[in-house]
């Protein structure tokens, strides 16, 4: 019986709350120990399944915008809302909407760290399955990407009645469904946005199948475009739910021209950037395959706004400050894009951490194209564990030294940033400083509403 052991998880996290410790993925953990299939068992209870989404970058994104949408088309969602997205987490969305026999709620949408989908994906067995991209990122964490694209082809295979969503750009991600039918994949079809070369930072730009270095005729962000080997080996499939007539408008939004097998629709998005139009891909896409109609996908879509760090803006101290949470090159690439189309001199705070959770090597900042900044920036506070370097990389990048200050503290360097800033800051945090700078700024009274 899994009615004890749920009450059992439940008390351990009030106890944990109550003592100030938060809780989001301890009841989780709890009923996991105790109950090692809890999560098929509680996800058996939902009456129209469940889907999931995994990928390296933009997962809580674009979990965001597809339970925007189902909310509107399938009612109560049942979501790690968090991101926390390993099996205790999964299992803390589960064990939340769990009563007596049942389930409060009509659908599962769970975002999953990508190196945990070969655990959770099986005990969920997904009506369908988005799988975003994969782009190196903490690889003192994780390894190679072609570790996770193996583990993940490993893992299909144990999912074989799930609908696969596929990222059509991305090669190591495409290619995982050329032997399954009925994949949906998703891409951007405009090249009106597209790069002159391949970043610096790209990663998989290697033919899966034989090796061969891939031949771009379009390249989006970072190895994200269209694609062929050279040898006829592979090529870039053609997606189904595309983007184009994409305008990007810096920080404040983007709009695009959606096409789908269910029909077109323009858009126009409250998040930046080519990689959010990406993350309205697929969540497009996932709803597509969970036979959600495209008048509620465009009202989703356009109602979502952008999660905490996620190029949201909050009131503080007089100031608005955008937080455009950083990882990788080339998520840190595509917030670098966006800034770059601000009109004017921009004020910045960038906070580097080289926590567990940011991945102890901070080495990617020199892959990064933070000379994008240079000519752009009025003035940079660098803040965190590793100011220091970020405040070289800064000046080797062309910023001028005497607009850049060095505060470790990120109190401080919030401070000293906010003191000489215009009516706008942004913020450039790797995660954990997304985390702390969240906790600070509700300490000051930023926008409550904003912190969802």
């Amino acid at each position: 019986m899994i009615g004890p052991k749920i009450a059992a998880a439940r008390a351990t996290g009030a106890l944990s709350r109550r003592a100030g410790r938060g809780g989001t993925s301890l009841p989780g953990k709890v009923l996991l120990r105790l109950e090692p299939d809890a999560i098929g068992t509680l996800a058996a209870r939902l009456p129209r399944g469940s889907a999931a989404i995994s990928a390296t970058n933009g997962k809580t994104t674009t979990a965001a915008l597809v339970a925007g949408i189902l909310q509107r088309a399938e009612g109560r969602v049942v979501h790690n809302v968090q991101g926390a997205n390993m099996a205790g987490g999964v299992a803390s969305a589960l064990l939340d909407a769990a009563h007596g026999r049942g389930i409060d709620g009509e659908v599962g949408l769970f975002e999953i760290d990508e190196f945990w989908l070969d655990r959770i994906g099986p005990q969920l067995q997904p009506r369908a399955l988005l799988l975003g991209n994969l782009f190196r990122d903490q690889l003192d964490r994780y390894g190679e990407l072609e570790t996770i694209a193996e583990r993940w082809s490993a893992v299909l295979d144990r999912m074989p009645a799930t609908k696969l969503v596929l990222n059509a750009d991305d090669p190591l991600v495409a290619d995982l469904g050329v032997s399954r039918a009925d994949v949906l994949y998703f891409g951007i079809e405009d090249d009106t946005v597209a790069l002159a070369d391949l970043p610096h930072a790209s990663d998989s730009k290697h033919c899966r199948r034989c090796g061969t270095p891939l031949v771009y005729d379009a390249v989006y962000v970072g190895h994200l475009g269209r694609y062929h080997c050279p040898r006829g080996d592979s090529a870039r499939p053609a997606p189904h739910v595309t983007a184009t007539d994409i305008r990007l408008d810096g920080t404040r939004g983007a709009s695009l021209r959606l096409r789908t097998p269910a029909g077109d629709a323009d858009v126009r998005l409250n998040l930046p950037g080519l990689y959010n139009v990406y993350n309205a891909l697929g969540a497009a896409a996932l709803a597509l395959a969970l036979g959600v109609g495209l008048d509620d996908i465009v009202a989703g879509l356009q109602e979502v706004r952008a999660a905490f760090g996620r190029a949201e803006t909050v009131e503080v101290d007089g100031h608005e400050l955008a937080i455009l949470l950083v990882k990788n090159p080339t998520g840190a690439n595509e917030v670098l894009r966006t800034l770059a189309l601000e009109p004017g001199e921009i004020d910045l705070l960038a906070v580097l951490n080289d926590n567990i959770a940011d991945g102890r090597d901070v080495s990617w900042i020199w892959d990064a194209d933070l000379e994008l900044l240079a000519g752009g920036v009025r003035r940079v506070v660098c803040s965190g564990t590793r100011a220091p370097e970020l405040a070289l990389r800064l000046k080797y990048a062309g910023i001028p030294g005497e607009r850049i200050q060095t505060v470790d503290d990120l109190e401080a360097g919030l401070d000293a940033a906010l003191a000489d800033a215009g009516d706008r800051l942004y913020a450039m945090p790797t995660y954990t400083a997304m985390l702390a700078l969240r906790e600070l700024l509700a300490r000051r009274g930023a926008t409550a509403g904003m912190f969802t």
